[in-house]
Formats: C-alpha cells, sequence, structure tokens
C-alpha cells in the first residue's frame, strides 16, 4: 500500500487552515458556504489516497451518513443550521468510526467553552425568539483539527 507520510500532512495543513477560514465565516455570518465543504471532501479524498486510509473508506462514509441523519433531525426542528449539519458530517467523515470519540469529547469541551463565553457576555451572539444563536463552525473545527493533533489522521 503506497503511503505519503508528508504529502498527507501538507494536507492536514490545508484542511486545518481550511477549517479555520470556515469557522471565522461561521463566527462573523452565521453562515459556512457548501465551496468549503466541498473544498473539505475534496482533502478528505486526497488524504485518503496518499494516507492509505481509502481501503477503509466505506466505514467513514457510514459514520459520516449516520450523523447527517442524526443532525437532520435537529435541523428539521430547527435546534441546529444547516452550515452546522455540513460541517458536522464532514468533520465526521474524516474520524469515521475509529476517531469518532476523541473528535466527539473535543467537540463537547469547546462547545461547553463556547456557551459558557458567550452566556458570561463575552462575545457577541445572536438572538433568536430569546434563544442565543452560537456559530457551531468554531467548536467543530478546533475539535478536528485537535483529532489531528493526537495523530488520528495515520495512515
Amino acid at each position: 500500500m503506497l503511503h505519503f507520510p508528508v504529502a498527507t500532512h501538507v494536507v492536514l495543513v490545508l484542511t486545518a487552515a481550511t477549517l479555520f477560514y470556515a469557522a471565522l465565516t461561521d463566527l462573523r455570518e452565521y453562515r459556512i458556504r457548501n465551496e468549503l465543504i466541498l473544498v473539505l471532501v475534496g482533502l478528505f479524498l486526497v488524504h485518503a489516497v496518499l494516507s492509505g486510509r481509502w481501503v477503509g473508506i466505506y466505514s467513514n462514509l457510514g459514520t459520516a451518513l449516520a450523523i447527517f441523519l442524526v443532525a437532520l433531525y435537529f435541523y428539521s426542528n430547527k435546534l441546529m443550521g444547516g452550515g452546522d449539519v455540513k460541517i458536522l458530517t464532514v468533520a465526521f467523515l474524516w474520524v469515521g468510526v475509529d476517531c469518532a470519540l476523541p473528535l466527539a469529547i473535543l467537540m463537547l469541551i469547546f462547545v461547553s467553552i463556547h456557551t459558557i463565553v458567550a452566556k458570561l457576555g463575552w462575545i457577541e451572539v445572536e438572538r433568536v425568539d430569546g434563544r442565543m444563536r452560537i456559530p457551531f463552525a468554531p467548536s467543530v473545527a478546533g475539535a478536528l483539527i485537535g483529532t489531528f493533533m493526537l495523530g488520528c489522521m495515520e495512515g
């Protein structure tokens, strides 16, 4: 099986930069552009080929589909935005079953911190129907980058 460690690390750095940009965009505009999601999917495919992880890609696709269906339920009940569904799905596409737990734990940590900071009024948030609207992409992006740093994406 071919493996290109330097190239896979370059793809992870490009992915982290894209995630950072998506997080900033969501913080400012409460939107995540479809183009960014497509770039993240494309980077995943490139990484899967370069790292040799393409062999287990079905597991990643299944994990992403399961998360998408759960997130779609929350979206249909207006508890989550469409961009949140997209970024969450692509994050779980990246990690698959093998690294889903570290991603979920890191997301819990980042979401908790973001929520506390918002409730304390240290950052601005939108209010819709008396509820806080907090962008989710920064927490997902931070958690996915943290998962990369933990070494879960090694081929």
